[in-house]
């Protein structure tokens, strides 16, 4: 039967988000309920909130989760009851072009659960971020979102994978290809930034360097793995990447603000056949000007990465893996724990840069 959970809705544009009394329903064919042990709070969950990614208000918030399986209806084969699972937004279909060619991780008819949970106090049907909604106690998502790992691994780091840290490791090691002795420059520091710098460690690049106008970020980016770090706001970042690069410029250019500004100076702090990853998500509004001249005698790749091009059946496991070895520290992308009812402060502290990752634990 239905449930009753609490859950963090953003009800308007711009409006302050609150608790509310959610109803779950039963999962029907293909789909699960999970019992929501932890989600980050993420940028995307702003954008949301301020309606920079959509309009259909009401939102139930929250997608970086971990968690366990409860439920699951007819068909569901790949988890069952029980299941400690990372949630991911991206449960691919199996049967478009991209995964018929054997390119999963570039799903074009990715599906969440077709059921809608509804606000229990009138029924309004709720739109879950990112077909997700886990910043609750319970959940409904299409069970191929959720991904069986180790469940001895903790709940407040493994969410993380669900999002941004995937997406900035995916982005160094799947989109951008870093290879052994790689020079590396990530402009942008923040979790998916920082995250690309872990990304290029495990990869083995012999140079990772770190750009950002925050010298807290770029001590964080020192402990993931960058060898050198520099700050923006004194100096060009083109011409110091350039300068510990040997005067070429860095193999691969993540950047991880998504602006033009940004864009231009990784196009121009790369190496000759050098490849720019962007994952950095811009906004609608924002254009981007380069001489073709320039694109044509660069050579290389631009490259944009989604999701950090991830297949979480294949990359998830294998994430957590390399953490409990302790070769990957996802701990140390979480600044903070906090409960359900701190979200609103969790977003003030991300926008003044206090915080790499806060974390929701239920």
């Amino acid at each position: 039967m239905a449930q009753e959970v609490r859950g963090v809705v953003a009800p308007g544009k711009g409006e302050r988000v609150r608790i509310e009394t959610v109803t779950i329903p039963d999962p029907g064919p293909g789909e699960a309920v999970v019992r929501i042990q932890a989600c980050g709070v993420c940028h995307t969950d702003l954008h949301y909130r301020q309606g920079g990614i959509g309009d259909d208000f009401p939102y139930l918030l929250g997608h970086e989760a971990a968690g366990v399986v409860e439920e699951v209806g007819a068909g569901v084969t790949e988890v069952a009851p029980g299941d400690f699972v990372i949630l991911n937004w991206r449960a691919v279909c199996g049967r478009c072009r991209a995964c018929r060619r054997g390119r999963p991780w570039y799903c074009f008819d990715t599906h969440n659960a077709a059921q809608k949970m509804t606000l229990a106090a009138d029924g309004t049907a709720l739109t879950p971020a990112l077909g997700i909604g886990a910043f609750a106690e319970k959940t409904l998502v299409a069970a191929g979102q959720c991904t069986k790992v180790d469940p001895s691994v903790s709940p407040s780091v493994a969410g993380l994978l669900g999002c941004g840290v995937m997406a900035g490791i995916g982005a160094a090691v799947n989109t951008g290809a870093v290879g052994r002795g790689d020079s590396v420059a990530v402009i942008g520091c923040g979790g998916v930034g920082n995250a690309a710098i872990a990304g290029a460690r495990l990869a083995g690049a012999a140079r990772i360097i770190a750009v950002d106008i925050d010298d807290r970020k770029l001590a964080t980016a020192s402990a993931l793995g960058a060898t050198h770090t520099v700050n923006s706001r004194g100096q060009d970042p083109v011409e110091a990447i350039r300068e510990l690069t040997g005067g070429h410029g860095a193999d691969v250019v993540i950047e991880a603000v998504g602006r033009p500004e940004t864009y231009r100076q990784a196009f121009y702090a790369r190496d000759l056949a050098g490849t720019v990853v962007l994952v950095g998500v811009p906004t609608p509004e924002m254009q981007l000007e380069i001489p073709l001249l320039d694109v044509f005698g660069r050579g290389g790749a631009l490259k944009s990465s989604w999701y950090g091009d991830c297949l979480p059946s294949r990359d998830f496991p294998m994430l957590i893996d390399l953490h409990l070895q302790g070769r990957l520290d996802l701990g140390a992308f979480v600044s903070e724990t906090i409960a359900l009812d701190e979200i609103e402060a969790a977003f003030d502290r991300m926008q003044a840069g206090d915080v790499l990752r806060s974390v929701v634990v239920m």
